[in-house]
């Protein structure tokens, strides 16, 4: 929430120390939209250094709209265009984002290049002309007008206002600062990604996460980490920064980060049976993708093994097929493949069964020719159905990818892990509880999967052994049908 004072004409992040009147102030969910009534970011709080997530309790179609946008629809489109993608008028478009999210979907863009071009010259020593491209300016004029429209004051002038602190130095690579949600936990965030990590293309060691990336065929590598108070630090190692705006929002999708999950969280708090896990952890949030097609294969072989064998499987496919990518730190050798490279694969001579050779060719063959669509712009029954639609994706296996690909409501119900972490919460009938946690079950799905493999880990340290989420489900209701 930013607080807008109407006598000065300048708007104010939460903390800030500013005391208006009370009936001199405006409120207003989103900077971008303090910027489009008419208010300027404050010069001592500065709002632009910690706007993150956006959405809320918007709309799905509005959430979908804003992650388009967040992936560049409105760099190389329009309105209209946009508004194209997810089956509306563009009139009715910017209806939704007005009342919603309080500036139409330009205004949201406009106010997001801006504000990451100010972070990239407060944190970076990239030059003028290098911040407008990698904030998604088409050129510096443009650049130079907005600048002066959202901050009235020229990019040079606002380089030479930045603060000492503000420069972040770094031995290689280019780094940033991510702004999180309050109370983000990257502790979870991070073990989360770590138990799923793709072999040879993402790693974890201590605090720091890093992936393998590829740029229009050319590699690159990101690393995160804890930083200050409220941000996440991000250094990446790309072949050029033009666009740069658009990796820092996969990364933010990835991280959980570009979409608020405050009212997620507040409205689970209260649910009798979900209530003390989300309590308990209100850090929480749902882990996104980068690749979305890698998401999918990983979420297809895991369908029909345990999770040490998709990690072989994964490495035998990434190192077969994927990218060489040299002189990485250790751990990390490979990109991973294209859905084409995938879809024209002989997977069976890897190591893969025949059957799950056979799925993963189909769904690369969907992904690559366009059929299937996983770039948010279809509502959550049509992806269902077109994932299911394949021969050997189930509905549990459906679901877990929607919910990585951002999609508040997916909940994989019959995950093993989710059912026995349902048990121990005492729920005779797991599946009963979860229309009263719409829109968010995403989010429940997220706290529960937490549950069951902090359980996991316990059971680990004290046993030497890691449980069978289903057997361990089977023993507690009674193998024979007898109880729950």
């Amino acid at each position: 929430m930013y607080s807008a004072v109407v006598t000065t004409g300048v708007y104010c992040r939460p903390g800030c120390r500013a005391k208006p009147r009370a009936e001199n102030v405006r409120t207003f969910e989103l900077a971008a939209a303090a910027e489009a009534a008419g208010f300027r970011a404050c010069l001592r709080c500065r709002p632009y250094r910690v706007a993150g997530p956006v959405g809320g309790d918007a709309p799905e179609l509005v959430c979908r709209a804003v992650r388009l946008i967040l992936d560049g629809e409105l760099d190389v489109g329009s309105e209209a265009s946009l508004a194209a993608r997810i089956g509306m008028s563009a009139r009715h478009l910017r209806r939704l984002f007005l009342v919603h999210l309080g500036a139409t979907p330009d205004q949201l863009a406009r106010s997001r290049r801006a504000h990451f071009a100010r972070r990239l010259l407060d944190d970076t020593d990239l030059t003028i002309a290098e911040v407008a491209f990698a904030s998604g300016f088409g050129s510096l004029r443009q650049f130079n007008r907005t600048m002066r429209a959202v901050f009235r004051a020229s990019p040079s002038d606002l380089r030479r206002r930045r603060q000492r602190a503000d420069r972040l130095v770094t031995d290689g690579g280019l780094a940033l600062r991510l702004p999180t949600p309050l109370a983000y936990d990257w502790d979870a965030v991070r073990r989360f990604l770590e138990a799923r990590a793709i072999p040879g293309v993402e790693a974890v060691e201590g605090d720091t996460y890093r992936r393998t990336i590829s740029l229009d065929g050319a590699p690159g590598l990101l690393e995160i980490t804890s930083g200050d108070t409220g941000h996440l630090l991000l250094r990446a190692h790309l072949p050029y920064w033009e666009g740069l705006i658009h990796v820092v929002d996969r990364v933010g999708r990835l991280l959980g980060i570009d979409i608020d999950p405050t009212p997620g969280t507040r409205h689970l708090a209260s649910d009798p049976l979900l209530g003390r896990l989300v309590r308990a952890r209100p850090g929480l949030v749902v882990p996104g993708v980068w690749g979305p097609f890698e998401v999918g294969v990983r979420a297809v072989i895991e369908q029909g093994c345990s999770r040490p064998a998709a990690d072989q499987l994964m490495s035998a496919i990434v190192t077969a097929r994927g990218e060489v990518v040299p002189g990485l730190p250790a751990g990390l050798t490979h990109a991973f493949p294209a859905p084409e490279e995938l879809a024209g694969s002989d997977l069976a001579s890897v190591g893969l069964p025949g059957p799950l050779a056979a799925t993963l060719h189909a769904f690369a063959r969907s992904v690559a020719g366009g059929q299937l669509l996983l770039d948010g712009s279809t509502d959550l029954d049509d992806l269902l159905h077109a994932l299911v639609s394949i021969p050997g994706i189930d509905t549990t296996t459906a679901h877990h990818i929607a919910l990585r690909l951002g999609y508040s409501d997916a909940f994989p119900a019959a995950d093993p892990s989710i059912v026995a972490a349902l048990a121990a919460l005492e729920s005779s009938q797991p599946a009963a509880p979860t229309n009263a946690w719409r829109p968010w079950r995403a989010l429940a799905a997220v706290h529960l999967l937490a549950s069951s493999e902090a359980v996991a880990d316990e059971v680990l340290r004290l046993t030497g052994r890691r449980p069978n989420p289903l057997r361990d489900v089977l023993a507690h209701h009674g193998s024979d049908g007898d109880r729950g």
